[in-house]
């Protein structure tokens, strides 16, 4: 296991950054599906930082019959998340196979939150645009009308999505989720 550790935390990896909008924004759901563990070593953890951030030009719907949420394109709108910084490839190929053929992994600008307002993004202060992957929903006619809503989700649903020996549903080896070109 420690020599499991020591290459991850010194792999020669580039390193990626996404946005995460939906239950990834939650470290120990990021840790479950890429480290099969809600919690990691130090020498893990600490390759990663999660600062709030604002996607501008899209919109969070809750995906009907689930937990978790996607995203469509509509300049009117923002999506609250979380932008991630340093993502390894196989966190990557991880993502891409628990988001599975449901979305399309694009590159996209954010903007670091400064400060983080409230529910409804009212004294947000964005500050740095960073470029970062995201996953977009691609069926829209399975998506509902309403907002995702995160705190529900951490009250009512965190736990099971927190469990090492937990089999995501929709998760297809064979289906993993696309990745368009870049921008």
């Amino acid at each position: 296991m420690a020599n499991q550790e020591q290459a991850s935390a010194q792999s020669d990896d580039p390193v990626h950054c996404a946005f995460f909008y939906g239950t990834l924004m939650v470290p120990e759901v990021f840790n479950t599906v890429c480290y099969n563990n809600k919690t990691v070593p130090d020498i893990i953890a600490r390759q990663h930082k999660f600062t709030p951030a604002i996607l501008h030009g899209y919109i969070r719907r809750r995906v009907k019959f689930a937990d978790y949420p996607g995203i469509t394109e509509d300049a009117e709108h923002t999506v609250f998340g979380m932008f991630a910084e340093g993502l390894t490839k196989a966190n990557l190929d991880k993502l891409d196979y628990f988001e599975g053929a449901e979305y399309e992994r694009r590159t996209v600008k954010v903007k670091l939150l400064e400060k983080v307002g409230d529910v409804h993004g009212e004294g947000n202060v964005e500050g740095e645009e960073r470029e970062a992957q995201v996953y977009v929903f691609l069926l829209e006619q399975h998506l509902e009308q309403k907002e995702w809503d995160f705190e529900e989700f951490k009250r009512d649903k965190l736990k099971l999505w927190t469990r090492g020996d937990h089999i995501f549903a929709d998760c297809d080896p064979d289906r993993p989720a696309t990745v368009a070109a870049a921008v």
